[in-house]
């Protein structure tokens, strides 16, 4: 499928498949992530990030609009992660017991946590907040309606916006819990919401 006949292409700069592009754009996100271990995103700079990751300026422009499109692009595994550890169960679940990847998820959170507080904002807000709102949603709706489960759209909000918003405010402090107890106590609310009966 090209870019034209597929919208996440043109959103996603990593859906190109030039092997070379791809390697400039990993470098870059390389840079990124070392410059945000040493400083808050706010203070890096387009001359810092490209001198760090040894490109030219305008080969910077030519992959990302600007820093934060970069850095949500650095931050996209957090992304798959976070989907994929909701989904990593097999069978009926038991609200006691969370998938191991979802709390390998919240405990893998912090060495890169000032970067993702600055592109997560309290309550699930933020450009980062938007991608995982998007991928989680759709991959719930997704999957349960696969399953002939009730209200696939109402459920896949509602996991999407609750998740998102417990992971924001737990990054940002606001939800006081270690990885494994909040990663309980999230598996809990999202069974919750998968069992609601159709309304």
């Amino acid at each position: 499928m090209s870019a034209a006949e597929d919208p996440r292409a043109a959103q996603d700069p990593r859906a190109t498949a030039d092997p070379r592009a791809e390697r400039t754009r990993a470098r870059l996100r390389h840079a990124l992530l070392e410059e945000c271990a040493e400083r808050p995103l706010a203070e890096v700079s387009v001359a810092a990030l490209v001198r760090r990751a040894g490109v030219g300026r305008a080969t910077f422009y030519v992959h990302y609009a600007d820093l934060e499109a970069l850095a949500v692009d650095a931050c996209a595994d957090i992304v798959r992660a976070a989907v994929d550890a909701l989904h990593a169960w097999r069978g009926v679940p038991d609200p006691a017991a969370p998938p191991p990847a979802l709390t390998g998820f919240f405990a893998g959170l912090a060495p890169h946590a000032a970067l993702y507080r600055a592109l997560l904002t309290p309550g699930g807000g933020g450009p980062l907040g938007l991608v995982l709102t998007r991928d989680l949603r759709e991959r719930s709706r997704t999957e349960r309606a696969l399953a002939g489960a009730p209200e696939p759209e109402l459920v896949a909000s509602a996991v999407a916006g609750t998740f998102t918003g417990v992971l924001a405010d737990w990054l940002h402090g606001r939800i006081e819990a270690g990885p494994e107890r909040i990663a309980h106590q999230v598996w809990r609310l999202l069974i919750s919401l998968h069992r609601t009966p159709q309304l």
